[in-house]
């Protein structure tokens, strides 16, 4: 048999600037090696050279982010470092559409808080990146801006809803991104575009939509092309803040400090499938099966283990349907005529619940988070997939089956990103290989309640375990 060809990262083209690291960038500007406007320029020039590819920055404010970067204060955590920011998230003065046509033409007046909170910590705002529209779908594509693609294969989805934010870390548009997650929207994309994204415990990054404080399903989270990268940015969004109803304070120690300690002897429960939650195809399995394998040492155990989870996806079901439906009835009808239809389907299903549905669906909850709790005393973190499948060709807006298993709407296939948003626990993924066909795929780690600090410390012992590079790349421009 032959032997399988080596995998071969694609090459980077881009400004040098745009290949650093985040870290690496605020250490250069703290010592006033390079200027903001240094690596402003460096964003712009970039993003003009990926976006015909992959379009994920799909708003850009170049006079806005320069006159941000002349006001930088070079010894904040950022330093005046570029950004991206989701386009669910208002930025006064640039156009913010959350993808959906009555809003094509929206301009705020005011920020939303995350954002006023990254650039008072020194991010400059380069623009903003592409989501399906109000953020509802796991491929990334609207009627304003039309469909991101994948850059590791232009033919592929990027995944979503974060999927302009994943792509174009990718490709070096910039060096961190905010992002947004709820089922999966975090972690999907990061997973197929071979980056880190990270969905924090709720309340730790800020809180969620404005006009749904207390709400602890949706959250915002940082995004990178590394693990320190990532902690970076989440002790940039970290803190609290009496506009958010659930913010918590930031940790003594930052989330960086903590991600690069020692980490000692680590014990990682692996759920293949997550007890059968969800399918998986093969190629999947073999993937975080060999990941796993290469990573295991004398000071970290991967034990094949699994909680008892009946009732996750029912309870994300009727809370999601539920929170869908809150925001649905206090959004005008000018707006909410123009959805697309699963997302129609999403409000008509929480508008259909009955008072008792949500009694259940919070029960059981509780039960949830107790058996996870529970079952986290014993290991660091759980492993599972990020999904049971590689990315799908860009025009397909959801598989209609997973290794045979018919899915019945365009939720069925994210089932694995459910169990962590129920449970309000802290969730990332890592790359940790490539298909056959060249396309990164990560693997899911769940951590303990509050966990942030554990999760990123294990998340850089695999990292650094695997070695695949974090280094952007060129768009891999392919026609189907």
């Amino acid at each position: 048999m032959a032997a399988k060809p080596e995998f071969v990262r694609p090459g980077f083209a881009g400004p040098e600037l745009c290949a650093l690291s985040a870290c690496d960038a605020v250490e250069l500007l703290n010592k006033r090696e390079i200027q903001p406007s240094d690596l402003i320029e460096a964003s712009l020039t970039r993003i003009t050279q990926t976006s015909p590819a992959i379009n994920a920055m799909v708003t850009t404010c170049a006079d806005r982010a320069r006159e941000a970067g002349k006001h930088a204060d070079i010894n904040s955590l950022l330093a005046g470092l570029p950004i991206g920011i989701k386009d669910l998230t208002p930025v006064a003065g640039v156009r913010t559409t959350f993808g959906t046509k009555a809003l094509a033409d929206f301009i705020p007046d005011t920020s939303d808080p995350i954002v006023t909170r990254l650039e008072s910590r020194g991010a400059v705002v380069m623009g903003k990146t592409n989501t399906p529209e109000m953020g509802a779908g796991a491929n990334t594509f609207n009627a304003v801006f039309g469909m991101t693609r994948n850059p590791w294969d232009t033919r592929m989805n990027a995944g979503g809803s974060s999927g302009g934010a994943a792509a174009g870390l990718a490709t070096g548009e910039v060096w961190l991104s905010q992002g947004s997650d709820l089922g999966g929207s975090l972690r999907t994309p990061a997973s197929y575009c071979g980056i880190v994204g990270l969905r924090p415990s709720p309340g730790v990054a800020g809180g969620g939509p404005a006009a749904q404080g207390f709400d602890t399903l949706p959250v915002e989270g940082p995004m990178a092309r590394s693990v320190e990268d990532c902690a970076l940015m989440l002790d940039a969004m970290s803190g609290f803040d009496p506009i958010w109803p659930i913010s918590v304070p930031a940790p003594a120690q930052s989330y960086l400090s903590t991600c690069r300690a020692k980490a000692g002897p680590i014990r990682i429960a692996y759920a293949p499938d997550l007890g059968g939650l969800a399918p998986v195809t093969p190629e999947i399995s073999e993937l975080l099966s060999s990941a796993l394998t290469r990573i295991s040492s004398p000071d970290l155990d991967v034990i094949e283990a699994v909680p008892e989870l009946s009732n996750v996806e029912h309870c994300f079901r009727t809370l999601r349907a539920f929170g869908f439906w809150t925001g649905a009835r206090n959004t005008p009808e000018r707006i909410t005529k123009h959805y697309k239809p699963t997302l129609q389907q999403n409000i008509a299903e929480g508008r259909a619940l009955l008072m008792d549905d949500v009694a259940e669906a919070m029960s059981q909850r509780s039960q949830l988070y107790d058996t996870m709790r529970i079952f986290l005393g014993r290991f660091d973190v759980l492993a599972c997939p990020v999904n049971g499948l590689s990315p799908l060709p860009v025009e397909v807006e959801y598989p209609t089956e997973v290794n045979g298993e018919p899915c019945k709407d365009y939720l069925d296939w994210l089932r694995f990103a459910m169990l962590a948003t129920v449970c309000g626990l802290p969730a990332l993924s890592l790359p940790v290989g490539f298909t056959a066909s060249g396309m990164p795929i990560g693997i899911q780690l769940i951590g303990r309640p509050r966990g942030e600090g554990r999760l990123l410390q294990v998340a850089k012992v695999m990292e650094e375990a695997l070695n695949l590079g974090s280094t952007p790349i060129d768009p891999v421009i392919r026609h189907g």
